[in-house]
């Protein structure tokens, strides 16, 4: 089959790989229907994070069944999933607690790769949930987005306790702070203020339910959102970037009392225990659990209320990643869908 790998900083090429099978009984082997760039590939695109040798890429997928452990359940031939960027059992008492990302068997599907045609799915009947009807063509990017970039989002959110009465404030314009702010919306937050310095992002946060935007960084921007919350704080913030400065604008930016929840994931970031210690924030976040939202997102992607799949702006097929990866990496695309 051919897929997505990884040779260095800035080498991406499409390959022939093995065809995956059927290793654990507990598998599944799934046909891709629809994958994408994810902003944490940058990480080592731009050679922040080290690579040991040509890897696989790729951990956001919808897609058929194709063929089952014995072990499998859940699943038959044929029925389309989605599922999250974590292999999980879904049934220990971490999962059942709703952080199937921290499952005690978890897999991280980065490990797989699923910018490819096929890829093989562990612990199927955990991972992975069935569309109950096979989606339309202008459903798929939406189902793919839930796949990780929704969910992040709304986990982030979750974790930063958007709701009603609340100011919510996200540090990030890239896909997932844009569905943190669909994700307030629909949590029932009065006020969302997007950071962003790009016209175009701003004007898709605008569409899923920004009511500001604060184009300033670091101190300045603290500064405007305390300006915009009669100078204590948003009760809810969401961080999305993973750096020392998004870190420390998304925990200054919050009222004391408040909520961070931090999705970004974290490159070189050191608290200082004094300033957290008197700041009197709440800090709740890491991997999304984003099996534990699956069904409600994909709920409302049938039923048309909400059209994350908008976060991609440039659609390639598979044999033109490199150029995917291009994009992104010079802020020329903020999420690349790959088509088979």
């Amino acid at each position: 089959m051919r897929g997505v790998v990884m040779h260095a900083p800035g080498d991406v090429r499409v390959e022939q790989r093995e065809d995956p099978r059927i290793v654990e009984p507990t598998d599944a082997v799934i046909r891709i229907a629809a994958t994408c760039i994810c902003g944490s590939d940058l990480w080592p695109y731009r050679g922040i994070e080290k690579l040991r040798g040509p890897t696989p890429m790729g951990h956001e997928y919808i897609g058929v069944v194709t063929e089952i452990g014995p072990e499998v359940s859940t699943l038959k031939v044929g029925d389309f999933v989605v599922g999250s960027f974590f292999a999980s059992d879904n049934t220990c008492e971490i999962c059942r607690a709703g952080y199937q990302s921290r499952c005690v068997h978890n897999i991280p599907i980065g490990m797989i790769g699923t910018q490819a045609e096929q890829a093989r799915i562990p612990l199927a009947d955990g991972t992975l949930v069935v569309v109950p009807a096979t989606p339309t063509p202008e459903q798929i990017p939406h189902l793919l987005a839930a796949s990780d970039v929704l969910g992040t989002g709304w986990f982030a959110a979750v974790a930063a306790e958007a709701g009603p009465g609340k100011t919510v404030a996200v540090v990030g314009d890239g896909a997932v702070g844009l569905l943190a702010v669909l994700a307030a919306g629909q949590l029932g937050a009065d006020r969302v203020v997007v950071m962003s310095r790009h016209a175009d992002r701003q004007a898709l946060a605008r569409k899923f339910g920004a009511t500001d935007i604060v184009a300033e960084r670091g101190d300045a921007g603290v500064a405007r959102i305390k300006e915009l919350t009669g100078g204590l704080g948003a009760h809810s913030v969401v961080e999305a970037v993973g750096t020392q400065e998004s870190m420390e604008q998304a925990i200054r930016s919050t009222r004391p009392g408040g909520h961070v929840g931090y999705v970004g994931v974290s490159h070189d970031v050191a608290l200082d225990g004094m300033e957290l210690f008197f700041s009197g924030v709440h800090l709740h976040g890491g991997p999304a659990p984003v099996r534990r939202f699956l069904p409600e997102l994909i709920d409302l992607i049938l039923r048309g209320d909400i059209h994350p799949g908008e976060v991609f702006d440039r659609t390639l097929p598979l044999d033109e990643a490199a150029e995917g990866y291009r994009a992104m990496d010079q802020r020329r695309a903020t999420k690349v869908l790959l088509t088979l």
